[in-house]
């Protein structure tokens, strides 16, 4: 888990530092894909229609960090209040470090003369891709923390989360709000923040020796 955390920081920098100087390469490659995926949004209104719906109500933020609160409260109500708390702090620490870099970057977004979607606020990094990562990352750590005999039905988990968070990265994508590095983005420094939060909690579950919620804590440890 340190080696990921590590590898998915350093390329989340590289990444913003990239975007942040308009890096010619980068630039080009967002504007072809762009293009392409907005060529076929106008050309096939049904299949718009379909992607707006997936990316502002099924994989919408508020969806997800609707999904990270049901979390904390059955966390809590478990007496886990350790991991209810690790999990609300880094939902809400993710949205602060979003806002952030959006705000520091400053990146356009795409303009269209004939937009099919619209979007506020700065473009880099992709608060849908980044929420979507962060919630789903979570998620499956919390379950995988309580679901260690059998875990019959990971793999259907597993790629339900797999596909949420690559999905609402296509639909932001083809619905022409965001360049393909905003998603990138957002998906690595998403996954950096899920896995700085799972270290720091093992860390502080060891310092806490026998605690509620150590074993499972240590059995998830042992997973890994």
């Amino acid at each position: 888990m340190r080696i990921s955390a590590a590898v998915s920081g350093a390329l989340a920098v590289l990444l913003l530092v990239l975007v942040a100087v308009g890096w010619p390469p980068l630039l080009s490659l967002d504007r072809d894909i762009a293009e392409a995926l907005h060529r076929s949004a106008v050309a096939e209104p049904g299949l718009t229609h379909l992607n707006r719906i997936l990316s502002d109500w099924v994989w919408d933020p508020w969806t997800m960090r609707a999904l990270a609160a049901v979390t904390v409260g059955w966390l809590w109500w478990r007496r886990e209040r350790l991991l209810a708390l690790w999990v609300a702090g880094t939902s809400l620490l993710t949205v602060g470090l979003q806002q952030g870099l959006k705000a520091a970057v400053g990146r356009e977004r795409p303009s269209w003369p004939d937009p099919v979607d619209s979007a506020n606020y700065s473009a880099f990094p992709s608060g849908h891709a980044m929420t979507a990562t962060v919630t789903c990352g979570l998620l499956l750590w919390v379950l995988a923390l309580h679901w260690y005999e059998g875990r019959r039905g990971w793999g259907t988990l597993t790629g339900a989360a797999v596909v949420s968070v690559v999905g609402v990265g296509w639909t932001r994508v083809y619905l022409g709000v965001h360049w393909p590095s905003d998603v990138v983005g957002g998906w690595l420094f998403g996954w950096t923040c899920v896995a700085v939060a799972i270290l720091t909690y093992r860390a502080a579950e060891r310092r806490r020796g026998a605690a509620p919620g150590a074993d499972t804590g240590s059995r998830m440890g042992e997973g890994q």
